[in-house]
């Protein structure tokens, strides 16, 4: 006998809930996997809802189902600086992890970050994240910048990490 067959699919974001979904997993998953305390939920829901909100001139983001159900996540933001777009919010919810989704998703947001126009794009993570470190390292990713802090109610290393973009 055959195993079932999984059907694996990346979507624009645009149905009701998607927007909770990206908030209500991170932090169920952070809190779990990384002790992040309650208030990494509020810099998710900011994030989530300046996306939502405003301007739609530059943003766009994806959501990953396998068999219908939301697995992953990602965002595309301007930067504060100018031509220079932000990655955000890249997850994959544990039962998804290796149907290589969270490289579809870094992909397709490089690829209208291109088709938008941004010369470049930064993101921010931590450096336990080593699955999403190995996504961004495999996409062009470099690392610029890494410190030491407390963040969330955790000690953890803060890492910038940028992609020029060619046109």
């Amino acid at each position: 006998m055959s195993a079932p067959t999984v059907t694996a699919t990346v979507r624009q974001i645009g149905q009701p809930g998607d927007l909770g979904w990206i908030v209500q997993r991170h932090a169920e998953l952070y809190a779990a996997d990384q002790h992040f305390d309650r208030t990494f939920e509020p810099l998710v829901a900011g994030i989530v809802t300046d996306f939502g909100t405003g301007d739609p001139t530059g943003k766009a983001g994806w959501i990953a189902e396998l068999d219908g159900r939301r697995v992953g996540s990602v965002l595309v933001v301007p930067s504060p600086q100018a031509g220079v777009a932000q990655l955000r919010v890249l997850l994959i919810d544990p039962a998804a992890r290796g149907q290589r989704l969270g490289e579809q998703l870094v992909r397709r947001a490089v690829a209208f970050a291109q088709e938008a126009g941004y010369r470049s794009m930064t993101l921010w993570t931590v450096s336990a994240l080593e699955a999403a470190r190995h996504i961004y390292r495999k996409t062009g990713f470099v690392l610029t910048d890494s410190s030491p802090s407390t963040s969330f109610g955790t000690a953890v290393t803060d890492e910038h990490w940028t992609l020029q973009l060619s046109r």
